[in-house]
């Protein structure tokens, strides 16, 4: 199947002033953010990238348009079901604030009973965004092949949530994974399991270009690692 570049949108105004952003709308990449999104190109020049699929908010819009400028022909989808978790009535609010609230605790602790006042569950929220990576893979492969790379640019709780299922982890553990603005999250799917390849990486991605002769997807890992991918 497939292999999954999930990049988190770069560094954005609410990141710099400690806010929730959430689905508000107008929050757009810092300075810093700018560089970091422009920097990707370079990053992924080694990867043959099938598709871009991306959030429909304006700071992944704006992550990826780099990319896509230096791609022309690359083609860009608009994926509601990777947007931001709709926190609610705590979007736009500081974070600074919301430590106090007792339902933070949960969202630390207790993820899968956390659901956010006016907005969403954690567990609606990873539901949806793993069905559009199911459902994203499945297509890129249906028309690229099965060594097909795409890419996603979505947010953090959202790449961190998928990269939970991946591994097979309980959504409770989720806040255990970090990834920073335009950090790159890689896996990839077979028709076994998935594989972990990068966790928020910040640095070089030429190693993500698919091999000439592709491991096998069924043999064991002893030792020393014998069958990764």
């Amino acid at each position: 199947m497939a292999t999954l570049i999930l990049v988190r949108h770069g560094r954005s105004t609410a990141n710099t002033s400690g806010v929730l952003a959430g689905r508000t709308p107008g929050v757009a990449l810092d300075e810093r953010g700018a560089a970091q999104a422009a920097a990707l190109p370079g990053r992924l020049a080694g990867v043959p990238l099938a598709a871009v699929v991306s959030s429909p908010l304006q700071r992944c819009r704006e992550t990826v348009r780099p990319l896509l400028a230096a791609r022309p022909g690359l083609p860009l989808h608009t994926e509601e079901r990777i947007s931001e978790c709709d926190y609610g009535d705590w979007s736009g609010r500081k974070l600074a604030e919301l430590m106090d609230e007792p339902l933070m605790q949960v969202v630390q602790g207790h993820a899968s009973a956390a659901a956010f006042p006016g907005g969403e569950s954690l567990r609606a929220m990873q539901a949806r965004a793993v069905d559009a990576v199911r459902d994203w893979n499945a297509r890129i492969e249906e028309e690229h092949g099965e060594d097909a790379v795409y890419a996603m640019c979505s947010h953090g709780d959202i790449i961190k949530a998928i990269v939970a299922d991946a591994l097979g982890l309980h959504l409770d553990l989720f806040q255990r994974i970090h990834a920073d603005p335009c950090s790159v999250t890689a896996i990839r799917y077979t028709r076994l399991r998935p594989f972990l390849l990068r966790l928020g990486d910040t640095g070089d991605l030429a190693g993500l270009a698919p091999r000439e002769t592709p491991a096998d997807e069924g043999a064991a890992e002893v030792g020393g690692g014998a069958g990764a991918p």
